[in-house]
């Protein structure tokens, strides 16, 4: 099989992605969404004093808090830092949840713990219960925006850029590429890029790669507007040693796809590039809803939304 077919597969059959699809059923139950201001894009944003609230939360997956909790306890405030930043916010303070047994929640606390204080966030209040059972970790978010990164801003003729942080490892038991050792506090600066792009208004859409991976990720954003788009995967920033096709299935601590106006590209990717992150454009948005990719001289559609939906937020119910 060759590499493209490879990974044509893989986007099918990908878990990360095919979980999203349970979320079809939050229309039927909470209402149809606007992406903006309820379900649907990176968080919810609430316009208020000019500017606008951002909220959010974020699960972790059951089998990575029972194999590592310090490491999911990261991921929890990881994950929300991350989808503020991909609305174009700076994050005010978070909230947690957890259940389970003791020395669980323990290892889990002094993992977000560790992960504010690399972030230079608050951890104000949560809930707690002790218990036999399972262990079940949460986090939650409340960020600000003066101009959102929302994925309904993604129209034909925008470009599309991937910003990763490249220093750090990719696990072998979860799909996790962790820099919080190699980058660490130097991170905080980071996702502080997000929000200043969003407010010189050379990046006007941005999603965060989260467990559906960069090209799950891509589609999701794309999914707002019913938009395609194409990307060429040899411009795919890679760290040093990982292959693409686990790169592009990976959750990485710091990643983001960000939708630019073609004449502020260059200064979009410069604003990264600043801090030593690696930032380049790989495609742009089209009409037509098609996600096309291509590797050299392969090209395959993954995914038409005139046909199929990731999520089903836009759905009635």
């Amino acid at each position: 099989m060759i590499a493209l077919e490879s990974i044509a597969a893989r986007f099918a059959s990908h878990q990360g992605l095919a979980a999203k699809a349970a979320l079809r059923m939050i229309p039927g139950i909470l209402g149809p969404t606007d992406w903006v201001s309820g379900p649907g894009d990176d968080t919810a944003a609430i316009a208020a004093d000019g500017g606008f609230l951002l909220a959010a939360g974020e699960g972790m997956f059951p089998p990575f808090v029972a194999a590592d909790p310090h490491g999911a306890g990261v991921a929890s405030v990881v994950a929300n830092v991350n989808d503020v930043a991909a609305m174009g916010g700076r994050v005010v303070a978070l909230t947690n949840t957890v259940i389970g047994p003791e020395p669980v929640l323990s290892e889990a606390l002094r993992g977000m713990r560790f992960a504010c204080d690399l972030y230079g966030v608050p951890m104000v209040g949560g809930h707690l219960s002790v218990w036999d059972g399972p262990a079940s970790v949460s986090a939650f978010v409340m960020g600000k925006a003066s101009r959102l990164l929302s994925s309904s801003n993604a129209a034909p003729g925008q470009v599309i850029l991937a910003a990763f942080c490249l220093e750090g490892r990719l696990r072998g038991d979860f799909p996790y590429f962790s820099s919080v050792t190699s980058r660490g506090p130097r991170l905080a600066g980071d996702v502080g890029v997000l929000p200043a792009v969003a407010e010189a208004g050379c990046c006007v859409a941005a999603k965060d790669v989260s467990m559906a991976g960069l090209l799950g990720s891509l589609a999701m954003l794309l999914e707002a507007t019913g938009a395609g788009a194409v990307v060429d995967l040899s411009c795919v920033p890679l760290p040093h040693g990982v292959d693409l096709e686990p790169w592009l299935f990976a959750f990485p601590t710091f990643g983001f796809l960000l939708c630019s106006p073609p004449s502020r590209a260059g200064e979009c990717r410069e604003a990264f590039r600043a801090r030593g992150l690696a930032c380049e454009v790989i495609g742009a948005i089209e009409a037509g809803g098609r996600l096309r990719v291509r590797l050299g001289a392969e090209k395959a559609t993954l995914l038409d939304l005139a046909t199929a939906t990731v999520t089903g937020l836009g759905d009635s119910g």
